[in-house]
């Protein structure tokens, strides 16, 4: 089937875990009749959540394409986790979408992960169009859900439908639209169309004319026509609402049952009619600042949004064709990196199941396998296009984990599989530190790094353990310190000598030169771990040949990657060499490294050694009621409240936290807000370690010592 860029629609379906995205997305599929009967959560056989991780735990994990045919459209689905520990396969999904349909638990109303999608959806300035979802729940709410999205998304939010009889008898939808009353037979699906009752007709009149006003409001024509006669033809109707849809004047709010199979139908309509096609959308907005115009006459650009991994396929990528027509065979260029890359198949896609097509066209979105050398935010393009698509930005990780090493012949396999999920998942860093000595694991959430652990056992056979991470800290001085030492080592022929004298003090930028030395040569080395050491070479006389200074230095620095106090790198400090002595035999480079490391630790140790902690902004965002247990939390955490606002219906709490007393802050504040406060963190800076908590963490980490 032949599809012009302007009669594709992309839409992602968000919302909060168990709004019912999933048998939404079924029922959209059943409705256009790419499936013969519409699968369920329960069964485990939805064209979405098909994999074995989605269907042992009842929800998504991973982001699902879709397609549907429908009228004049061929609509793009992705359905998306609503929980908020994936949110990255809501942002990748969110950044190729030209319309996000948000689902709402009539029961439930506006949830957490609701309001998080939020923040995304007005970065990505998208259309946005709201179904209330689950009419059918004995508890359903209608009008507490509609109240919720305007006090907490705007008063743009406008109802386009309403149920007559929501609950468990409910199948009759009101459509003020279109002016009209939908009976839904018992079974759901087609629906008869009937008269508005004599009750009802006040309401939906009003209801009608707000989304006249709304359509007339954006053409000059439209508003003259509605001044002149009172109301607009459908067709002057769909050309308003399409411009105040994607102007984000109007956000409508529909209803439906997707388990009852009613309300889907018309909605699709709806997209078809009104919502924008990739041409309304404003240009892609490229690296640099430049933009990208959707024309399926242009140059060939893709973004590859996602990449998974799938047994016996090996990497899957997912893509949106920005400009051009790209077609089987097509040698394109990733123009991040430079490589060659030829696309040898194209498919369209429809869960776990994909279809081999020739060509793509600008707008729609597609997927290839087997790719050398690209990934997710890659931009693949034609010789005559050399830009690259405006990345992905992924939020930055919430908490950190450390793992726990299986045998030694596991653990090199553990690594390998763990960046091959970091490939496909941008919102998970793994960090080998050398300073810390462990593995480290960035996340969303626990729920986010569980996964990764389950994932991890069951595809490849790997144990995997979490353990608590250790800390970053750093070990500075607070004062001047003098210090020599002679090393000197003789076993038969050649043997070891070196003396130095050193001084180490404090380092801060623009301190003035020392007074009392002669300096011959200042070298500041900005260090690999923050901080510095500024080395200053101050021998008069020739006690110690320059030619030995490097060594010197080096001995310092091997010093300073494992501190004196915890083995944590220094910082920050002054190193004068001033004297010493040197033997015309025995004296080399390893002699002087030896006594440098020696005499460095031991000044150290008289120069009132500071150990530092790393310390994060934390920014919290919870409902009033749960404010008091959060800061209370957070006291005990010796955090120091920076800040308190308002922040929409949300309060904002801002405080500087040491990282040592974040590890499962995520867990807790969720335990504390009933999952409705969120947070942010982000490094700040580091600050001196109080005395009392010095001496436990030294007692601790020389214990570690003996130990080991």
């Amino acid at each position: 089937m032949s599809i012009k860029s302007s009669n594709i629609r992309n839409i992602s379906l968000l919302g909060h875990s168990g709004c019912g995205k999933t048998t939404f997305a079924e029922t959209m599929l059943f409705e256009a009749g790419s499936i013969p009967r519409r699968g369920s959560i329960e069964a485990g056989n939805t064209v979405s959540d098909f994999t074995n991780i989605e269907k042992e735990r009842g929800n998504s994990i991973f982001s699902t394409l879709m397609h549907v045919f429908w009228k004049d459209s061929k609509i793009n689905i992705i359905d998306t986790p609503g929980l908020d520990d994936f949110v990255g396969e809501v942002v990748s999904s969110l950044k190729v979408s030209d319309t996000a349909v948000v689902l709402i638990n009539s029961s439930q109303g506006v949830e957490v992960s609701t309001e998080l999608v939020w923040e995304y959806i007005q970065k990505y300035d998208t259309p946005t169009v709201f179904v209330i979802n689950q009419i059918d729940h004995d508890k359903s709410d209608y009008e507490r859900s509609v109240e919720q999205i305007k006090s907490r998304f705007g008063s743009n939010a406008l109802l386009v439908q309403y149920p007559l009889n929501q609950g468990s008898g409910f199948n009759k939808i009101i459509d003020a639209l279109r002016m009209i009353m939908y009976v839904f037979p018992e079974d759901g699906g087609k629906p008869t169309k009937e008269n508005i009752p004599e009750s009802e007709m006040q309401k939906a009149q009003e209801l009608h004319n707000l989304l006249v006003e709304a359509a007339a409001e954006n053409d000059e024509g439209l508003m003259e026509k509605f001044f002149d006669e009172g109301t607009l033809n459908e067709r002057e109707l769909a050309k308003g609402l399409t411009i105040a849809l994607a102007n984000h004047e109007i956000y409508p709010i529909f209803c439906c049952s997707s388990t009852k199979n009613m309300g889907s139908g018309r909605i699709m309509g709806f997209i078809n009619d009104i919502a924008p096609s990739p041409v309304d959308r404003p240009e892609a907005k490229l690296e640099g600042g430049k933009t990208l115009k959707c024309d399926a006459n242009g140059p060939e650009a893709l973004f590859i949004f996602k990449t998974m991994s799938e047994p016996q396929v090996g990497l899957v990528s997912y893509f949106k064709v920005y400009s051009g027509k790209v077609s089987t065979g097509d040698d394109l260029t990733n123009n991040e990196n430079r490589t060659a890359e030829r696309m040898n198949q194209l498919f369209i896609a429809e869960g776990k199941n994909r279809t081999n097509v020739d060509f793509l066209i600008a707008g729609d979105i597609g997927a290839t396998v087997k790719l050398k050398d690209s990934h997710t935010n890659n931009t693949l393009a034609g010789k005559s296009f050399k830009g690259m698509i405006e990345k992905i930005q992924f939020p930055l990780a919430k908490i950190r984990v450390a793992v726990k090493p299986p045998g030694k012949n596991d653990m090199e396999k553990l690594i390998k599989a763990l960046h091959q999920i970091e490939e496909e998942d941008p919102t998970l860093h793994i960090e080998q530190s050398q300073a810390l000595k462990q593995t480290l694991l960035h996340g969303q959430g626990q729920l986010h790094l569980d996964i990764i652990k389950y994932r991890i056992e069951k595809v490849n056979g790997i144990s995997m353990e979490f353990e608590k991470p250790k800390i970053p800290y750093r070990e500075t001085i607070t004062r001047m310190a003098d210090d020599s030492y002679r090393h000197k080592k003789q076993s038969g022929g050649s043997g070891q000598f070196a003396e130095v004298y050193m001084r180490i003090e404090p380092y801060f930028e623009g301190m003035p030169d020392p007074a009392s030395f002669n300096v011959r040569k200042k070298e500041i080395e900005e260090l690999p771990w923050g901080g510095k050491l500024a080395f200053y070479w101050c021998i008069v006389g020739g006690t110690i040949d320059s030619k030995y200074s490097n060594a010197i230095k080096k001995g310092i620095m091997s010093k300073m990657e494992e501190g004196p106090l915890t083995g944590s790198n220094c910082q920050n400090i002054r190193v004068c060499i001033y004297d010493g002595k040197m033997h015309a035999v025995d004296s080399n480079d390893m002699a002087f490294m030896i006594a440098a490391t020696h005499v460095f630790k031991t000044a150290f140790k008289n120069a009132r050694p500071q150990l530092m902690e790393p310390i994060y902004t934390l920014t919290v965002l919870c409902p009033d009621e749960y404010m008091g247990d959060i800061m209370g939390d957070l006291q005990t955490r010796r955090a120091i409240i920076q800040g308190m606002d308002s922040d929409g219906h949300y309060q904002k709490i801002i405080a500087k936290v040491p990282l040592a007393e974040m590890y499962k802050y995520c867990s807790t504040l969720r335990s504390l807000s009933q999952g409705r406060a969120k947070f942010t963190r982000e490094f700040s800076e580091y600050l001196p370690v109080m005395q009392t908590i010095q001496d436990k963490i030294i007692a601790e980490a020389n214990m570690e010592a003996v130990e080991a």
